[in-house]
């Protein structure tokens, strides 16, 4: 058995439906996309984000530490391996470029393949 995929040009579709799923999004991991996933009810398993170059502060990826605390899975692609906002290049193309504690417990490191990754996360189901 294996675990639903979404894969959403934005966040902000997200929606009860994937609980437990693994969720590739074509938006950039910041606080505004990470509140659409803390605002659903059950959450994901995994979330993938663009990391829309990183910017500063990190803006681009701050969300993935908002989602470690709750226990949710959270990487970002590199914003120079797959478009912005398009979570089917990302799926394709993305090469990780940041995870969060989750992420990395889970075995995901920087310069994977997006593709690798879900495919394993979507085959672990305990």
């Amino acid at each position: 058995m294996h675990r639903a995929l979404f894969v959403v040009d934005s966040i902000a579709v997200a929606e009860p439906a994937m609980a437990g799923a693994v969720v590739v999004c074509g938006s950039h991991g910041g606080v505004s996309a990470a509140r659409y996933v803390l605002a659903l009810p059950s959450r994901p398993y995994a979330v993938f984000f663009n990391d829309a170059g990183i910017g500063k502060d990190q803006a681009g990826i701050v969300g993935l530490a908002m989602l470690e605390q709750v226990g949710v899975i959270a990487a970002a692609y590199s914003h120079e391996s797959a478009r912005i906002g398009d979570a089917a290049d990302g799926l394709d193309s993305g090469r990780i470029s940041r995870v969060n504690d989750s992420a990395m417990r889970a075995g995901m490191r920087a310069g994977q393949p997006v593709a690798d990754v879900v495919e394993r996360l979507r085959a672990l189901t305990s």
